[in-house]
């Protein structure tokens, strides 16, 4: 019998989705997994929801919210599997979708992570695996793209999207779980990255396929999205970057902040992002703390391919 996967669902007032998303995974043609879906304190009747029609989910309420990073790893604390599946509470996976993702770490030891393909309902492409600019913002493979057959090969990508990704238990054992200071967004970009440092490679899996109704909960423009994409974009720089690659590409650093700056303030949305930029200063010191517990196995050449402009 295949490994156990546990798959990890945070859930906050998404109640719409869990009927489609759970469903979806009682569709599997792999069976060894368990559910655990996390609620970081909803008030739509989410959790009772999924006890009278989900009875072999298990569901862990946490009383408040803790935001993405905060409520997968009270799911990944709680799993038992040897490969760790998160997904987003607004997800449709295809019926193959477990097995053709856990396939490759079967395989391949030094794998540590596998991104999905990630298909927005219209059936265009919403991520094919991440990638890093040179100012440390994340990017979506593919993303917005029309599903043409561009991204029908495996292939080595940065990072998966933490919305429908694979990690293997050992190297989250190695490198620790998601950095909970993030809370909502980038924090997949800081888990990929130190898996990356650490030595483990990522793989696209195109087979592994997953619709997904993008932002379905925290909204594609709201504050709370600006504020947090804004925030950790910094810290991802200060936390993460090598040193030499930090001051090699500190132009572009600059550049986007400024420019994402005077984008909110010509779009009505000033004060959410100062506040975010403010928060984010107000961290740095943090985030250097946590760099000197990074593992950091490879050449910073090694990590520096990947990024792009």
């Amino acid at each position: 019998m295949d490994p156990l996967v546990s798959v990890v669902i945070t859930n906050f007032n998404g109640k719409q989705f869990l009927e489609p998303c759970l469903s979806s995974l009682y569709r599997q043609s792999a069976s060894n997994f368990e559910i655990i879906l996390v609620d970081n304190g909803s008030t739509d009747g989410s959790t009772g929801f999924v006890r009278e029609k989900f009875p072999d989910v298990s569901v862990i309420e946490t009383g408040k919210n803790l935001g993405f990073a905060g409520g997968t790893n009270v799911g990944i604390r709680a799993s038992r599997g040897k490969f760790i599946l998160t997904l987003n509470n607004d997800t449709v996976t295809d019926p193959q979708y477990i097995d053709n993702l856990t396939k490759p770490m079967l395989s391949d030891p030094g794998l540590g992570m596998c991104a999905s393909k990630m298909l927005l309902p219209d059936g265009t492409i919403n991520s094919a695996g991440i990638c890093i600019s040179r100012s440390g913002a994340a990017l979506d493979r593919g993303i917005s793209e029309i599903d043409t057959g561009n991204y029908q090969r495996e292939e080595d990508v940065f990072g998966p999207c933490a919305g429908a990704a694979l990690y293997r238990r050992s190297m989250l054992d190695e490198i620790g779980l998601f950095d909970e200071d993030f809370y909502l967004y980038m924090e997949d970009v800081d888990l990929a990255f130190r898996g990356r440092m650490a030595g483990w490679n990522c793989r696209y899996i195109p087979s592994a396929k997953v619709f997904h109704f993008l932002a379905g909960t925290t909204g594609k423009k709201s504050d709370i999205t600006i504020f947090y994409c804004n925030r950790n974009l910094v810290w991802n720089v200060f936390k993460n970057f090598p040193v030499r690659t930090f001051f090699l590409y500190l132009p572009w650093i600059l550049i986007r902040n400024c420019t994402d700056v005077l984008y909110y303030l010509t779009h009505g949305k000033g004060r959410i992002v100062f506040k975010a930029k403010v928060s984010a200063i107000g961290g740095i010191i943090r985030m250097l703390r946590k760099r000197k517990e990074i593992a950091r196995k490879v050449p910073e050449k090694q990590i520096r391919k990947w990024l792009v402009e």
